[in-house]
C-alpha cells in the first residue's frame, strides 16, 4: 500500500475522478511489424500521453492514497468533444489501464460492474470516473 491516505473501505464514498477523454483502443496499441521486435504490441505515443496525463489527474484528484485491493464497481460518464460518431467499447480499456497504471486498484480484473454512458458533448472531452469499494 502507498504511503499517506488508507485504501478506501467497503461502504466509503466512493473515489470520483475528473480525466481527460479517452483515445480509441485502436490508436493506444502499436503492433511491430519488422525489425528485431517484430510481432510485439506495444503502447503507442498517444496511448503514453493518455497514460501520463491519468497519472498526473489522480495524484491531484485522489492524493496518496493506496491502491484499492477489493472488487470494485466502475461508473464512467463520457462527455466526447464533438458529434463525430464513436464507439463506447472502444475507450473503456484506455481509462481502466490508465487507472491500474496510476495505481487507483491493484488490476482492472478487480472491476465487477462496470457502467458507461454517452453524455452530453464538452469542449475537449471528459471521462468522470466513479470507483467504489464493493467486497
Amino acid at each position: 500500500m502507498a504511503a499517506g491516505r488508507p485504501q478506501p473501505e467497503v461502504g466509503e464514498a466512493m473515489i470520483r475522478l475528473e480525466l481527460p477523454f479517452p483515445p480509441s483502443t485502436n490508436t493506444i496499441w502499436r503492433s511491430l511489424r519488422t525489425g528485431p521486435m517484430a510481432g510485439r504490441v506495444l503502447l503507442s505515443a498517444a496511448g503514453r500521453e493518455y497514460r501520463r496525463a491519468v497519472n498526473a489527474a489522480v495524484a491531484v484528484q485522489n492524493g496518496r492514497r493506496g491502491a484499492i485491493s477489493g472488487r470494485v464497481r466502475v461508473g464512467i460518464q463520457l462527455h466526447p468533444p464533438t458529434r463525430r460518431r464513436l464507439d463506447l467499447d472502444n475507450r473503456i480499456k484506455a481509462v481502466l489501464d490508465a487507472l491500474t497504471h496510476a495505481a487507483v486498484w491493484v488490476d482492472d480484473e478487480q472491476v465487477d460492474v462496470l457502467q458507461v454512458e454517452r453524455l452530453e458533448i464538452r469542449a475537449g472531452g471528459l471521462a468522470v470516473v466513479e470507483v467504489e469499494v464493493i467486497e
